[in-house]
């Protein structure tokens, strides 16, 4: 019996929890007790620091939102966004698949969180994204695949001792647009890892709009532009002989853009207009926004803002003192949280590493990758990704194991996949942007779930 004393009461009530499995004891002061204008939940949820570099103190913010129901019966989800430089946590968790989204000072809930499948961790990656911080700000210059990949490594690796229960757990790895390289270069790092110790439980990897081979991707650009009426035949030639997307954006990070492809771009931005969203050309833009996506994906946009205003107000509620005292974040080297990194000076050619060939690797490991890709996104659009998994499925020597056809989600045509050897898989989102989960939430959910359970999407209403 607990003590009417109310700091016996306290004790007896925490001891009561950990003996139920409820509270982790080696994160207990990771614990979010409740986050301001949030409504009540029953499930927990946890953020703060896991340390990648002692020497150096780099260390790596995250939001962990365990599984609505059962979590201890659940899989263990990491989420990655992409930029390079662009945050987990107000990206993916706020506006698009997690518990809660901001409205006004309040939070509502997503009826179509990923975490009524799973348990969800969103990691703000690399060093220098979000609450993400080093006390040596030189770690932010440079930075690179190699060394994200690396981070990202012992960040799981150390996030595992502060909860050791989900270390023999199912994990999968899913991101989108940029995390195309981050994931499947995380999951090469974890098969290499497990041949010493075994410690990663990696079951499957799924990317979302992801750029994974540079020309092929970026230069299906223009036949999606055209095909979707945004650009003249006109201009659909020359975009795709005079100057492609693929040589646009090298000679845009090199430092040094051609006139001629100059004015092929700036042909392409008036026809397309500033006031058309390119990850999600169906969608209506929000005019009041301020919120800016990454400039790799987009470089002509550079002093132009992507008009989503979900993401506006999740840059204001984290940037509010009493939302960060909840998250135990802080700010480190910068006065603002931003939804996209200002300090990260990221090695942009690492764009042209093709990471097509490390999925190929994992899918020959026997591990499950499922491409999706939100069909009215022009960033990274799905006719490269299909493409691409066509031709590695081709490579691989795999057959064809379910038709391209039309998946549902309840009684409409949520998509279209197809199978490889029940190992590869390719899906679109029918409506969905860039973001699928953000703007079209409850066909994403039933895409997560299929690709969690190991079946194909659904066929039948």
């Amino acid at each position: 019996m607990c003590s009417l004393l109310r700091s016996s009461i306290a004790m007896c009530v925490a001891l009561q929890l950990l003996q139920l499995g409820i509270v982790h004891p080696s994160a207990s002061h990771l614990r979010i007790t409740h986050l301001p204008g949030q409504p009540q939940v029953e499930f927990q949820q946890f953020s703060g620091y896991v340390t990648v570099d002692d020497r150096n103190q780099q260390a790596l913010f995250f939001y962990f939102a365990e599984a609505e129901k059962d979590a201890a019966s659940k899989p263990l989800v990491l989420w990655l966004n992409g930029g390079p430089g662009c945050s987990s946590l107000g990206v993916g968790a706020f506006s698009e698949n997690g518990p809660f989204r901001p409205k006004g000072e309040a939070l509502v809930r997503n009826q179509f969180s990923w975490n009524r499948e799973a348990n969800m961790l969103y990691l703000e990656t690399p060093i220098g994204v979000g609450f993400s911080y080093s006390t040596d700000t030189s770690s932010y210059e440079g930075v690179n695949d190699e060394i994200t990949g690396k981070d990202n490594l012992v960040f799981l690796k150390n996030w595992f001792i502060k909860f050791p229960e989900y270390r023999n757990r199912s994990l999968f790895i899913v991101g989108e647009s940029y995390a195309g390289h981050y994931v499947p270069q995380l999951a090469e790092l974890m098969l290499q890892f497990n041949k010493k110790e075994k410690l990663f439980n990696l079951k499957g990897i799924a990317l979302g709009n992801p750029v994974l081979e540079f020309a092929t991707d970026f230069n299906s650009r223009a036949e999606f532009f055209w095909s979707h009426g945004l650009i003249s035949d006109t201009t659909y030639k020359v975009f795709t002989s005079v100057c492609n997307y693929s040589r646009y954006v090298r000679e845009y990070y090199n430092g040094a853009v051609s006139p001629v492809c100059s004015s092929v771009m700036s042909q392409v931005s008036t026809e397309t207009s500033r006031f058309v969203d390119k990850y999600d050309v169906t969608l209506d833009v929000c005019l009041s926004s301020v919120f800016s996506q990454t400039k790799v994906l987009n470089p002509q946009q550079v002093t132009e803002t992507i008009d989503v205003c979900v993401e506006d107000e999740t840059v204001n509620y984290l940037n509010r003192k009493d939302v960060q005292s909840a998250l135990h974040a802080r700010l480190v080297g910068v006065q603002r949280w931003s939804a996209c990194s200002n300090v990260l000076d990221y090695e942009l050619r690492d764009l042209e590493i093709p990471t097509i060939t490390v999925v190929g690797k994992l899918v020959q490991e026997g591990i499950p990758v499922l491409v999706y890709s939100g069909d009215q996104d022009s960033v990274i659009p799905l006719t490269g990704s299909r493409t691409l998994v066509h031709k590695l499925a081709k490579k691989l020597g795999l057959k064809t194991t379910v038709p391209y056809r039309v998946w549902f989600e309840k009684q409409q045509v949520g998509g279209w996949t197809q199978v490889y050897g029940d190992i590869l898989s390719f899906a679109t989102i029918r409506g969905a942007s860039h973001e699928a989960p953000f703007s079209q939430p409850e066909r994403a959910l039933v895409l997560f779930k299929s690709f969690l359970e190991g079946r194909p999407m659904p066929q039948e209403f």
